[in-house]
């Protein structure tokens, strides 16, 4: 089942240390103080009229808001935190820690959980309308700027 191995990536990242440094090859997508998982990634839309677009989006939304649910029975409620204006402060110049800085980038918002020294993230992403769609998954003790 597929959001059982959601679930199951996310409980892993939760445990594994933190790599070193970021550019780390072990490291994944992730870096120092943080690790990212995309969890699932959809087709892209160079060929798309805009049709199958907008409904692998609803898709991609509603699977995250499910897996939500589910760590909401586990960790509480979780804050719909926007990224916007960290990817505005990030254009201007600012320097934004790692992985809230990769997420603005892509993600509009996140649903985000405090879980221990950890806050775990859970996000929809999309680099250009052309792009594949990712549900992603982000592990830090770095608070969100």
């Amino acid at each position: 089942m597929t959001t059982a191995r959601h679930l199951a990536t996310i409980d892993r990242l939760r445990t594994l240390p933190f790599p070193a440094r970021s550019g780390d090859p072990d490291a994944g997508r992730g870096g120092a103080g943080y690790h990212l998982a995309e969890l699932a990634t959809s087709e892209d839309f160079w060929e798309d009229d805009g049709t199958r677009r907008e409904a692998v989006e609803e898709q991609y939304e509603a699977e995250r808001d499910a897996l939500a649910a589910l760590l909401t029975t586990r960790w509480g409620e979780p804050q719909v935190f926007s990224l916007w204006s960290l990817f505005e402060r990030c254009a201007n110049g600012e320097e934004v820690p790692e992985p809230w800085r990769t997420l603005s980038q892509s993600v509009p918002d996140v649903h985000l959980w405090r879980v221990d020294a950890h806050w775990i993230a859970l996000g929809v992403s999309q680099w250009d309308g052309e792009l594949p769609f990712q549900l992603l998954a982000a592990v830090t003790p770095t608070d969100p700027p």
